[in-house]
């Protein structure tokens, strides 16, 4: 018999991280409905293309800029220096982010995994000159990470893909491996959110020539047929609808088992004019850690 999971949730880690909701919003239920890019039947090519596109958003909105602080706390806390992010997609926010936690004394390298590894633009990251970013090229399955991954693991705007047995499932393996996780997610279940999905469909008909390198079958797929907007507004209102509240997220936690971890759980909101990011992070208990 394993020991209970020793659960500890900071929903005001800091007083100004966190939100109350709104009656209107708490009435909005999860809904497990398909993202269209994540099926194993949707083309790769096609796939790649979409999680391009994601990335050129990421980067113009530099959306999980306000985390920085927070990530670098729990690195320092945990001491780690060796990230494993997964769901990675095309890279994700870490070509922005490791500029921020990179200290002179201190060096990070991170890993970037994903089930369906986009390995043009992982290539690409993995070039630039002042970032210590590598991949992995075969698939990794967030739920199973090969025992040779070892180190904080992080996922961006991508826990909502997983119903809520394979979400515990990717807690518990990270338990099981004895590995810090943090999870942070930019989309919401409430209505102004969903509804600048519409505008997030919109940018790749602006930005599509900027993005490299350039292909004609981005340009085919978002100017004669636009398959990339069409699919980033369903997927987008999907993710909206499928994201985790805080109250959710503690529920998935307390059912797990192992080793006594320490979990926060809130929504960091200090940036003015930022949406809020709802995170989870959970790291082993040690000695002389608060109860």
């Amino acid at each position: 018999m394993t020991r209970p999971v020793f659960f500890t949730t900071y929903l005001c880690w800091r007083q100004a991280d966190c939100l109350t909701l709104s009656p209107g919003q708490a009435a909005m239920r999860r809904v497990q409905f398909i993202e269209l890019h994540e099926r194993s039947w949707f083309p790769s090519s096609l796939r790649d293309e979409i999680t391009d596109a994601l990335q050129c958003g990421l980067n113009l909105l530099n959306a999980y800029a306000p985390i920085a602080p927070l990530l670098q706390s729990m690195l320092d806390a945990t001491r780690s220096t060796s990230i494993v992010d997964m769901c990675s997609g095309a890279g994700g926010p870490w070509l922005s982010l490791s500029r921020k936690l990179q200290p002179d004394a201190q060096v990070f390298h991170i890993l970037l995994t994903d089930k369906y590894p986009n390995r043009r633009a992982f290539q690409q990251t993995r070039t630039a000159p002042e970032n210590h970013i590598t991949f992995y090229p075969d698939s990794v399955d967030a739920t199973k990470v090969p025992g040779a991954l070892q180190g904080f693991r992080t996922m961006f705007s991508s826990f909502h893909h997983f119903p809520p047995e394979e979400a515990r499932a990717i807690l518990q393996n990270a338990i099981d491996a004895g590995q810090s996780i943090a999870i942070f997610e930019i989309t919401r279940r409430a209505p102004l959110t969903i509804s600048l999905m519409f505008a997030w469909a919109l940018m790749p008909f602006v930005f599509t020539l900027f993005i490299r390198p350039f292909r004609w079958s981005r340009l085919f797929c978002t100017y004669v047929v636009p398959i990339i907007p069409l699919v980033l507004l369903f997927d987008g209102v999907v993710s909206c609808l499928r994201t985790y509240r805080p109250r959710e997220l503690r529920e998935i936690v307390d059912k797990l088992s192992g080793i006594e971890y320490q979990w926060e759980v809130g929504e960091h909101s200090k940036a003015s004019g930022r949406a809020p990011i709802t995170y989870l992070i959970g790291s082993p208990q040690t000695r002389g850690s608060p109860t």
